[in-house]
C-alpha cells in the first residue's frame, strides 16, 4: 500500500511513527484469549504469552473496571472489605480513585491507607494516589508528607513525577527537579507551558521550549513553540536538536518547516530523505534534490534511497527520471513494481504507447504480488466488465483475489467479480466469491457489500437507517505487548490518563518504534481521548512492510484492543439520545462521526466545518430557522450531535430513506447528489457508489458504511459468529 499512501500523506514513506450502552441489547463477553509477552525494548517479534497474566481473565475486579463508578461501586465495595488478595488490593484502589473522583476522599483515605505495602505493582501510585485524597480533604500536612515519602521511597519511578509536581505547587523548586529528572512526564509538559505562558522571558526559556518540542508533541500549542524555539534559539540548537525539532514538525505534518530542521539533523537515511520530502512539499525543488542525492550518495543501500530515488525522479527530466527508476528496479526490488509503474507512465508522457505497454507486462511478469500489478489487473478488470465482457473480467479479478491477496484492491475486486458471475448466470461461483470477500478481508466495506449480496441481516443501503442493532462489549482488557508490569496494572484496571502518563516516561524509541510499542502508543492515546493520533498510530502499522513487522502486525490484529482502537464508543450516550431522536442507526451516526472528526470535538476543517459531525456555521444557522433547536456552541458535543442528527435524519428524508443517498448527501450537499442521481447513468447502487464523480465523496461512502460493518462485526454477536463460521469453514 505504500505508493498509494504516499500520494494522499506524504508523512508516510518511512514512518515515524468506554462506557459503551449505545441504546441497544448490551451485553459482556469475555476478552482472553490473547495474552501477550510484556516487552520494554524494541523487539518487533515480541508478542508471546506471558503465563503471570493468564490468570487475570478471571478477574472480576477487572471486568468491573470497564463499568461506571455507579455500576461498579456495590461490587467494590463487597470485595474490598475481604481479606488482603490481589483482587482485594484492586478493589480497593479503584473504589478509592471513584470516591476522588466523585468529591468523596475522606472515605477514599482509609482505602488507600497501607494499601502501599500490600499492593506492590501499584506501590508508589498508592502512595501518590492518599496524597491526592488527603490533600483533598483538607489533611494538607498528611498529603505534604505522604508525597514526601514518594520521593523517598520511589524517586526514580515516574509516579515521583505526580510527587514532585503537587509539591511544587507550595514549593517552586520541586517543580525544577520534576523538569530535570522526568522532562517526558505530562507535568513536566504542563509546568514547562505554564512558564512559557506567563512570563515572556523565563529563565531557561530555551530548555522549556526544547521540552515542549520534544516530549510536548500532543500538546495543542506545540507548532507555535516549536517555531518560537526556532526562531529565538536557532543558532543555538545542536544538530541533535534540529533532528527533535524536525521530528516535532513532522508529526505535527508541518513538512517544509520539518524538511528544513532534518536538512541541519546528524546525516541518517531516515533525516536526509525526510529534509528532501520536506523540501519537496515545501516546493523547494532545488533543496530537495540536494538532499535526495545526499542520501543516494552516503547511503546507497538504505530502504529510504528506494523512496528517495523514487521521489526524486518526479523533480527531473524525464531522461534523467528514467535512470533513476532503473537504478530502484536494480537495486531495491521490493519497489520494483512501483518504480516500474512511473516508467510506463513517463512513456505514455513521451508517447510510447507500446513501450510503456511493454513496461507494465513485467510489471505483472516479474512483480505479480506488487501494488502496481494489483492495480493493473484491476483495470483489466474493470475495462472488460466495460465492454460486457464478464468471463475476461472475473478471471483479472480473480488474478487479483489470488496473486494480491493483501492487497486492498482484492476485496474490491472479490466483490465485483462475484457481482460479474451472477451477470453471467453463475450463482454458485457468485456465492463462493462473496464469502471469500468476507474470510479474508472481513474489515472491508466490500466484506459488508458481499454480506449484502449473501442476505445476511446486516441492513442494506434501503433498510440500515432504522435497524437497531444488538451489541456485545468485551467485560475485560486484555495486557498490552509493551509497557511495565505497574502500566499494564493500570490499563488492565481502566486507569488511562495515568496509564498514558508513564507511557510518556517509558517510551523512549518515539522517533523509531517498535511494532509493539508503536500498537500500545495508539491504543493508550485513545484511552485518553487523542482519537486521531491513536487511531493513525495502530492503523498505519499496516504501513511497516519488513517480513517480520508484517508477520507481527498479523499478531496484533488478534488483540482485542487493535479493531476496539479503531473503532471505538465516545459519546456513546449522546449519540444513542439523539440517534433515538431522530429514528437513526446509532452504530451508522457513530461510523459518520468516526469519519468526520475521529471523535475529536474541537476540530475544525480548513472551510469551518466544525465539531464531531463536522456541522457548518451557515448549516446550523439554517437548521435553526428551520426548527426550535437551541444551542451553546458548535463545537460542544451534544449541541452537535443535536444539529448533525437533525442533518442526516434530513437528508434521509430527502431521498426516501435511502441511506447510500443521503450519506453521501451529508458529504457532498443535496444539490450533487440529486444531479448525479439525475443522469441515470448507474445499474445497480453499488454502480451509483462506484461513479460517484468527487473522489472525497466516493471515498467518503466506503469510510462511513465500512465503518457501520466494522462495528457491527466487532461487536454484534450474531455477525461475529457467521464471520467465524465462514472462516472456519475456508476450503483453502
Amino acid at each position: 500500500m505504500r505508493r498509494r499512501l504516499e500520494n494522499w500523506m506524504p508523512w508516510l514513506g518511512l514512518a515515524s511513527v468506554t462506557a459503551l450502552g449505545l441504546g441497544v441489547t448490551v451485553a459482556f463477553v469475555d476478552a482472553a484469549g490473547w495474552l501477550p509477552g510484556r516487552p520494554g525494548g524494541s523487539d518487533n517479534s515480541a508478542v508471546s504469552v506471558g503465563t503471570a497474566l493468564e490468570a487475570e481473565a478471571d478477574s472480576l475486579v477487572l471486568a468491573l473496571a470497564l463499568q461506571s463508578p455507579e455500576q461498579r461501586a456495590e461490587s467494590l465495595s463487597a470485595i474490598a472489605t475481604q481479606s488482603p488478595s490481589v483482587e482485594q488490593m484492586r478493589a480497593r484502589y479503584l473504589l478509592a480513585t471513584d470516591l476522588i473522583a466523585q468529591g468523596r476522599s475522606g472515605q477514599a483515605v482509609p482505602l488507600l491507607t497501607r494499601l502501599a505495602e500490600d499492593y506492590p505493582d501499584l506501590e508508589a501510585h498508592s502512595r501518590v494516589k492518599l496524597g491526592t485524597a488527603q490533600q483533598a480533604s483538607g489533611q494538607t500536612e498528611a498529603a505534604q508528607a505522604t508525597w514526601r515519602t514518594v520521593l523517598q521511597k520511589h524517586g526514580e519511578q515516574p509516579a515521583a513525577g505526580e510527587a514532585l509536581f503537587y509539591l511544587g505547587q507550595q514549593q517552586p523548586e520541586y517543580l525544577d527537579q520534576l523538569l530535570q529528572r522526568f522532562p517526558a512526564h505530562p507535568r513536566s509538559v504542563e509546568v514547562a507551558y505554564k512558564r512559557l505562558v506567563e512570563n515572556p522571558a523565563p529563565p531557561d526559556e530555551k530548555g522549556l521550549l526544547l521540552v515542549m518540542a520534544r516530549h510536548g508533541i500532543y500538546h495543542a500549542e506545540a507548532p507555535a513553540l516549536v517555531d518560537r524555539l526556532v526562531q529565538e534559539y536557532g543558532a543555538q540548537l545542536t544538530a541533535e536538536d534540529w533532528r527533535d525539532v524536525g521530528f516535532a514538525y513532522w508529526e505535527r505534518q508541518v513538512y517544509k518547516a520539518a524538511g528544513a530542521a532534518y536538512g541541519q539533523a546528524p546525516a541518517t537515511p531516515q533525516s536526509l530523505y525526510r529534509a528532501g520530502r520536506g523540501a519537496q512539499i515545501g516546493s523547494q525543488r532545488a533543496a530537495a534534490i540536494a538532499h535526495y542525492r545526499a542520501l543516494i550518495e552516503q547511503f546507497p543501500d538504505a530502504p529510504e534511497t528506494g523512496l528517495g530515488l523514487i521521489k526524486l525522479s518526479y523533480l527531473v527530466e524525464k531522461e534523467q527520471a528514467l535512470d533513476l527508476l532503473d537504478q530502484v528496479v536494480a537495486r531495491f526490488p521490493d519497489r520494483g513494481g512501483e518504480a516500474l509503474l512511473e516508467k510506463a507512465q513517463i512513456f505514455d508522457a513521451l508517447d510510447s504507447p507500446d513501450t510503456a505497454t511493454q513496461v507494465r507486462q513485467v510489471i505483472l511478469q516479474d512483480y505479480s504480488g506488487s501494488e502496481e500489478a494489483a492495480e493493473l489487473r484491476s483495470r483489466f478488470a474493470r475495462n472488460a466488465a466495460q465492454a460486457g465482457n464478464w468471463s475476461g473480467a472475473i478471471e483479472w479479478a480473480d488474478q487479483v483475489m489470488a496473486e494480491n491477496a493483501d492487497h486492498n484492491l482484492a476485496a474490491e475486486m472479490g466483490f465485483w467479480s462475484g457481482q460479474w458471475a451472477l451477470r453471467a448466470g453463475q450463482n454458485e461461483a457468485a456465492t463462493q466469491r462473496f464469502e471469500q470477500v468476507i474470510r479474508a478481508h472481513a474489515e472491508s466495506y466490500f466484506a459488508w457489500r458481499s454480506a449484502v449480496a449473501l442476505g445476511w441481516e446486516v441492513g442494506d443501503f434501503r433498510t440500515v437507517r432504522s435497524q437497531q442493532p444488538a451489541i456485545a462489549l468485551p467485560a475485560q482488557r486484555t495486557p498490552l505487548p509493551a509497557g511495565s508490569t505497574t502500566l499494564q496494572e493500570l490499563y488492565l484496571l481502566g486507569q488511562d490518563r495515568d496509564a498514558w502518563a508513564l507511557w510518556q516516561v517509558e517510551f523512549e524509541t518515539l522517533q523509531a518504534p517498535s511494532m509493539a510499542e508503536q500498537f500500545t502508543d495508539g491504543v493508550l492515546r485513545v484511552g485518553v481521548g487523542d482519537n486521531l493520533d491513536g487511531m493513525f498510530m495502530v492503523s498505519s502499522l499496516d504501513w511497516r512492510d519488513t517480513p517480520d513487522e508484517q508477520q507481527t502486525h498479523q499478531t496484533l490484529q488478534q488483540h482485542p484492543a487493535y479493531w476496539q482502537t479503531l473503532y471505538p464508543f465516545p459519546y456513546a450516550d449522546l449519540i444513542t439520545t439523539w440517534a433515538a431522536k431522530r429514528d437513526l442507526n446509532p452504530l451508522l451516526v457513530t461510523a459518520l462521526i468516526r469519519q468526520e472528526s475521529r471523535f475529536e470535538p474541537q476540530i475544525r476543517s480548513v472551510v469551518g466545518a466544525t465539531g464531531l459531525m463536522q456541522v457548518m456555521p451557515d448549516t446550523a444557522d439554517w437548521i435553526q430557522d428551520k426548527t426550535e433547536i437551541e444551542i451553546t456552541a458548535l463545537d460542544r458535543p451534544e449541541d452537535n450531535i443535536k444539529l448533525g442528527t437533525w442533518y442526516l435524519d434530513y437528508t434521509h428524508e430527502e431521498y426516501g430513506n435511502h441511506s447510500l443517498y443521503a450519506v453521501a448527501s451529508y458529504n457532498a450537499g443535496p444539490s450533487n447528489v440529486a444531479d448525479w442521481i439525475a443522469r441515470n447513468n448507474y445499474s445497480s447502487e453499488d454502480d451509483f457508489a462506484e461513479k460517484i464523480p468527487f473522489p472525497e465523496t466516493k471515498q467518503y461512502i466506503r469510510a462511513v458504511f465500512g465503518g457501520y460493518w466494522n462495528y457491527l462485526r466487532l461487536y454484534n454477536p450474531e455477525i461475529a459468529r457467521q464471520i467465524e463460521g465462514l472462516q472456519r469453514s475456508d476450503p483453502s
